[in-house]
Parts: C-alpha cells; sequence; structure tokens
C-alpha cells in the first residue's frame, strides 16, 4: 500500500454504525485483552505493534480468522491507527491460540476475499456488519 493509500484510509471516516462499534471496541478492549489469545477463544487474538510517529509497543484485542499461510483480521472502522501502523511498519506480532507468530506482508482486501477465512458462523455474521476491507497478515 503507497503512502497516498495510507493517508486516504487515515481520512475516511467511518459510518455510523462503524462509528458505533468503534466506541464498543474502545470499551470493551481492556476486558477483552486479558481474554485475547488464548486457546479457549480462537476468535480473538491480540495484536502487538509498534506506533509508527512514536515508536511506542502497543496491543489490541483483534478478532482474526487464520489460515494455514495467514491471518485475517476484520476492519471495521475507516482509518484505524493500529492498521496503518501495521502497514507501515510491515510487521506485526500477533498472540492466537497460546502462541506468538511474527506476521508480515500486510495487505488490504476486500470483503469477499476476507470473508472465506471465517467459519460459517462468523462469515454470516460478517455478512451482517458493515465491514468492507480486511487485513491479511502472511505468517512468518
Amino acid at each position: 500500500m503507497t503512502t497516498t493509500d495510507l493517508h486516504q484510509a487515515a481520512v475516511l471516516r467511518p459510518s455510523r454504525i462503524g462509528e458505533l462499534l468503534r466506541r464498543m471496541v474502545a470499551r470493551s478492549g481492556p476486558l477483552l485483552r486479558p481474554l485475547a489469545g488464548r486457546r479457549l477463544i480462537p476468535i480473538w487474538a491480540l495484536i502487538r505493534y509498534t506506533g509508527r510517529r512514536s515508536g511506542k509497543a502497543y496491543a489490541l484485542p483483534i478478532a482474526i480468522a487464520a489460515t494455514p499461510e495467514s491471518f485475517v483480521i476484520p476492519m471495521p472502522f475507516a482509518g484505524a491507527q493500529w492498521v496503518l501502523n501495521v502497514l507501515a511498519a510491515g510487521e506485526c506480532v500477533i498472540r492466537w491460540k497460546g502462541q506468538e507468530w511474527r506476521a508480515v506482508e500486510p495487505e488490504v482486501i476486500t470483503k469477499a476475499e476476507g470473508a472465506k477465512s471465517f467459519g460459517p458462523v462468523p462469515r454470516f455474521a460478517l455478512g451482517h456488519l458493515p465491514i468492507e476491507r480486511f487485513l491479511r497478515l502472511r505468517r512468518a
């Protein structure tokens, strides 16, 4: 993704439903963080990345799907800073099912392509949410 694409993603505004989802996630993050990445809840992972301006380390609970080669993460909010940071760095660390994985080559993909990585129940739910983009990361 080019610098122009990163900038365009940063200035997009989420829909009303997207803004509601963003607020819900912001409030639930501290509750989900201790559970994310554990074996018992495979839909939740913990993504660790570095801020592109601050250099600060961050950890964020995320919904995720895994394939043998990659991780796929729904992107419900336009211009989410964690996405821009991972795209800029080209890598992150994902804690999933109790293991740490280095993930590289982030790529923004379409809903049709991203939803294929999820099981039938999450795929059905994704079909009813205003999520149009996903982030795919190759397992290193």
